[in-house]
Formats: structure tokens, sequence, C-alpha cells
């Protein structure tokens, strides 16, 4: 097999159009693209051109010569896919969308979110000549999750922030960053100043277990930990409780993989990352020397891609295993696709052997937490087995934090419809109403991978232009919008700067970036790079016509 996707990838479809034999899939259009894990390259039909690799905007494919022994995993699984889904009598379902004659004047949108969402949301727009858009976000920083989500050692991932950059820099893009709607403008303010708004502001809540001792010192939700880590600004400050020996992990998803991996992780691999240094200071200091991830169900329900456990089951230096009888891991015969593999990796680490004085990650089946213990802290938590440990009742495993990973959770947005029970905003193909559309979870519900994105906010995309087509959508009040003119407003070259800044010094210190995580620091590399690149474009012989959208401290 020439080459190999080696990870849960971004699955945004670029490797599919680059590829010239169409041996990648499930692509546009089929069956699963968008629900499987990850996409798989036909070994029969690769012709080891490598037009997929440069493609790929997170380095997710291999030639098979190339491949670490943790690696090789990934080899079996591309095979296996096919065995599946042998796609003999398919030809390529990509469908680049025509462009649009866009009527006399400029289509002008503003998108409400910059992370992966809104920014696929943007790409799509500005395929068609005569769009501009205007990216907003509450942070001077953009990229949502791909920024403050995605964990530090998985720096292959982030690598996506190249495929942002090369959108950011269109003709017709703009950024309006540190800008909150419903603080600094209101929705009223933005279907007043643009043709339609596109709301692409994800899930930034997690979901709540509902048991005693929930709010204890000690009981944190995943999602803060991460941003915690990850140098999120609105988390800089938080503080977690690192100094017992024992953590538990509630939930079993990918979120969950990747703190217990952190938690247990070198912190002098970890230094060699974008992760915050508050953050690695802690780490460092802290004393936990276990994990344990607890799931309510079975493997079979477990929500971690096999990608990611197969990452996890090759960590070094940290001990991975199943705690629990051979006949916890016993699996139902209606099994998702992906279950039994996932059952023979978990097999072999429930057979595992423990090796004295290493940290250690332990997965646990089919128990459920019922009350978190503690006066003043968090000690412990009480649990009780569920299926086939149903028998064995109720359990007290003694931790000093516990963090729930139990799933995102939007918020309404106001302005819009809200339907409490998905968490999503109601819309028929991303539209709430002409001139008002959805994209990314705020749209579909927290699931899907980085590029389960481009596929939404295409289908989003081409139905705002339908509605143009009709008619449907009022022009703007004005020839430019006005709101928004706060002094802070961060444009394109201020996250420019920021982005420098932070390079520069990951340069210095031999690592990818050094994050600023401190809100008015922020805003003063913002405001230094802002006003430095205006004095550049105003220098005797150099016209500012063609500069980049965007003055980096005041609306783009």
């Amino acid at each position: 097999m020439p080459y190999v996707v080696t990870r849960s990838c971004c699955a945004d479809a670029s490797c599919v159009l680059a590829c010239p034999v169409n041996c990648i899939h499930p692509a546009p259009g089929e069956p699963g693209f968008g629900q499987t894990e990850m996409l798989y390259v036909d070994p029969r039909t690769c012709v080891d051109c490598g037009a997929c690799t440069s493609a790929c905007p997170v380095d997710a494919l291999k030639p098979h010569t190339a491949l670490t022994e943790a690696e090789l995993p990934f080899l079996a699984l591309n095979r296996a896919y096919y065995e599946a889904h042998p796609h003999e009598d398919r030809t390529p379902m990509v469908v680049v969308p025509p462009q649009r004659r866009i009527p006399a004047g400029e289509l002008r949108v503003a998108v409400v979110g910059a992370g992966p969402a809104g920014l696929f949301a943007a790409d799509e727009l500005l395929r068609h000549p005569g769009v501009t858009v205007t990216v907003h976000d509450r942070l001077p920083t953009p990229y949502g999750l791909a920024r403050a989500g995605v964990a530090p050692d998985h720096q292959d991932t982030k690598r996506v922030a190249r495929l942002f950059r090369d959108i950011e820099s269109q003709p017709g893009f703009s950024y309006r960053l540190h800008t909150e709607i419903g603080r600094d403008l209101s929705h009223e303010d933005l279907v007043r100043d643009f043709h339609a708004v596109v709301y692409a502001v994800g899930a930034a809540t997690d979901r709540r277990l509902g048991i005693d001792g929930e709010d204890l010192p000690g009981s944190a939700s995943a999602t803060d930990f991460v941003a915690w880590y990850n140098g999120h600004p609105d988390h800089g400050a938080d503080r977690y409780a690192l100094d017992g020996e024992r953590a538990v992990v509630i939930g079993n998803g990918n979120v969950a993989l990747d703190v217990a991996r952190i938690l247990t992780a070198d912190p002098d691999a970890l230094a060699r990352t974008d992760i915050s240094d508050r953050a690695l200071a802690a780490l460092r200091a802290g004393r936990v020397r276990e994990v344990v991830v607890l799931g309510r169900r079975g493997p079979a329900e477990a929500a971690f891609t096999l990608p990611e456990l197969l990452a996890l089951a090759a960590l070094d230096n940290v001990d991975v295993l199943v705690e629990g009888r051979p006949e916890d891991l016993v699996l139902p015969e209606d099994l998702p696709e992906d279950a039994g593999p996932k059952a023979a990796v978990l097999a072999g680490l429930a057979a595992r052997t423990p090796v004295p004085g290493r940290r250690r990650i332990v997965l646990r089946f089919h128990t459920r937490p019922t009350r978190i213990l503690g006066d003043d802290r968090v000690t412990g938590l009480a649990v009780e087995g569920t299926g086939p440990r149903a028998a064995e009742g109720a359990d007290t495993i003694g931790a000093s934090l516990v963090l729930r990973a139990i799933g995102y959770r939007a918020r309404p947005v106001p302005g819009l419809p809200w339907d409490a029970g998905t968490g999503t905003v109601p819309h028929d193909r991303g539209r709430v109403a002409p001139g008002v559309y959805v994209t990314g979870w705020i749209k579909r519900g927290p699931s899907g991978f980085i590029g389960t994105n481009r596929s939404c906010a295409r289908e989003t995309v081409s139905t705002l232009l339908d509605d143009l087509d009709a008619g449907l959508l009022t022009a703007p009040a004005g020839d430019a919008p006005v709101g928004g003119g706060h002094p802070d407003a961060v444009g394109l070259d201020g996250w420019r700067a920021i982005d420098e800044r932070e390079r520069a010094e990951g340069r210095r210190q031999g690592r990818p970036r050094v994050k600023l995580v401190d809100g008015d620091e922020l805003i003063a590399a913002a405001r230094t790079g802002g006003r430095s690149r205006r004095a550049a474009r105003l220098l005797p012989g150099r016209s500012s016509a063609g500069s980049t959208p965007g003055d980096g401290t005041a609306p783009a």
C-alpha cells in the first residue's frame, strides 16, 4: 500500500479532490462521509503519486514505508475498509459548486464565530466573485477549538491552521475579533449592516452530571480543563487539584482520552509543544500518577475513535490498562462497524501487565458515577456497576480531581429560535430565516470532525445563495458596516501580529509557539502589530491599494 491515512484526519476532503485516481473514500456525497472516523486510501488503486500529502492540511497521510511502529495498525485499517466497501462501481462523487453570478454590487456577509465552522463558511462564500465576508469573534484570536481544543501533543492536527491562514488571506476577507455579539454589537446591527448573517458559534459549554458534589472544589468540566492547558484567555487563571495521585475522568470520548493523556504525560515532552506555560508549571508540580477513565456503557458504545485508542495504546512510559473481567469486554452481536477492531485493541490492553513505577491510564467500563465525595474539596467518587458489573454494587474510587467529559453543549443565541432538546438552532438546510443562517455545531449539534464543517458550511452557503437568487435578502442600510467601532476590536493585521509574536517566542524556545494567555497582553500585541502595518502601508512610494483587509485595531 503506497499511502496510508494514519489517524483521525480532518476529513475536509482536500485529499479526495487532489487524488487523480479516486482512491480516497468515503468522499463527499458517498454514504458515511462526515460520519466515519477517518478517510481511507484504497491500496489497490493508489498510484503512489503523493498528491494527497500536499493537499492534507494536517499531515495525516504517509507512504507505508515511513510508518512508525505505532502507526502500523493503520495499514490494516485502511485495507479493511475496502474489504467492506470495495467502491469498484463508483465514480468520483465530489461536486465543486459552480460559481454564482452575484448581482450588481457586493454580497456582504457577516459570519459570527472564527472557528473551523466559521472559516469554512467564509471560504465557501469567497469562492464566488463579488462576495465580502467579515468574521466576528468575541476572542482576540481566531480558530476556535482548533486553537483551544486540540491537545498540545497533537501538533499534526493543529497544522490545519495553515489552511485557515490561506482562507483569511483571500481578497474580500476581514476579521472583527474581540467583538462580542450582544455586548459590542447586536444581532440587529448585523442584520442592518449585512445582506446575510451566518452564525457559527459552536458549543461552548459542557453537559453536567446532575449528581451530588458536582460543585465541590476539585470537580470540574473537562471542557474548561482543556481550555486551561491550551491557553484560552478565559481560563488562564484557573486552578486544578493536581496534588493527589489519582484523577477520574467521567466519559470515554476523545476529549476524555486527551485529558487522561495530558495528565500522565512527561512534562518535558509537553514543554516542546504549545501548551500554556501556566498549565505546564502546574503539571510539573502535580502528583497525579493514575487517571481512571469511566464509561457508563461497554466498549461497543465507547465514544472515542479507533485512531485515538490506537494512539493511546502506543504511548511510551505510560501503562494503558483495561480494568475488569473478560466478560466485561464481550460485545453484542449487532455491532457498529468499528466496534470489533476497538474490542481487539481493548482486549490487548486488558491482557497487559502493569510496569511498577509507571504512570497509568485505566479504562473502566460499565460504571456509573452516583456522587462526588468530600466536604470542602473532592476526596473521591461513589460509583455503581452497570451491565455485566451491576452485581458488583456500589464502589468508591479515591481521587482529588474529577473531570466530567460527557459532551459539549451550545448556548441559546440571542435573537434566534432555540431547541433546548437538541441544543441547536432550528433551521432548514442552514436557513433560520432569509438573511439569517447557521453552520457547525450550533446547526447540527456537537458531532463530527474538523473537516465535517466543510460540507456543513457548503450546504448553508448554497442555501444562502439560493435565497440571494430568489431576491429574499435585504440590502444593507449603508455602504459599509458602521457598528462595532470600539477601540479594542482586532482586525486581520492585529491577529497576524499576535500570531507572529507567539511564533517568534516559540522559535526562541524550540516550540511551535508560546501562547499569550492574558487578554490585555493579547490586545497590546494586536495594537502594536496594527500600528506597524499601517505605518508600512503609508511609507512614501508604497500604495495602500491591495493591502491586506483589516487594520489590526479598528473594525475591518
